[in-house]
């Protein structure tokens, strides 16, 4: 049952996020702000008036931060397997790279350091 929600919560997600960015939602959001603005004079800007555009905003920001998350995510995750199968795919690369995002921060710094070595010596060689 669990991957059933989630799948459709992915797709709700992928969904949302590609409207979100679309000219129309925008559209939307503009008209949302100039017709609460042109409601000020009639509630004289007051306290309540202020809340609803203050408690809306943060509801959908609240909630646009998982959808962002998620979307994020997802592209990062794809981006991986591609990068993997990149790698994968070329003799002489070092399959012990397919998994770098797994590694603890000291692993990553160590290995870093090396690549960034390596990319000196290159360099001081090319300058000979």
């Amino acid at each position: 049952m669990a991957t059933s929600k989630h799948k459709l919560f992915t797709r709700f997600a992928k969904k949302a996020a590609h409207f979100t960015g679309t000219p129309t939602c925008f559209v939307i959001a503009l008209a949302i702000i100039v017709v609460w603005a042109a409601t000020g004079p009639l509630f004289k800007f007051g306290d309540t008036w202020q809340l609803v555009i203050n408690t809306g905003t943060t509801i959908i920001t609240f909630l646009m931060v998982f959808l962002i998350q998620n979307t994020q995510n997802r592209d990062t995750e794809a981006m991986q397997i591609k990068l993997d199968e990149l790698l994968r795919s070329h003799r002489p690369a070092n399959n012990a790279m397919l998994d770098l995002e797994e590694l603890e921060e000291e692993e990553l710094d160590e290995l870093r350091k090396t690549y960034e070595e390596l990319a000196r010596r290159s360099r001081d060689s090319r300058r000979k």
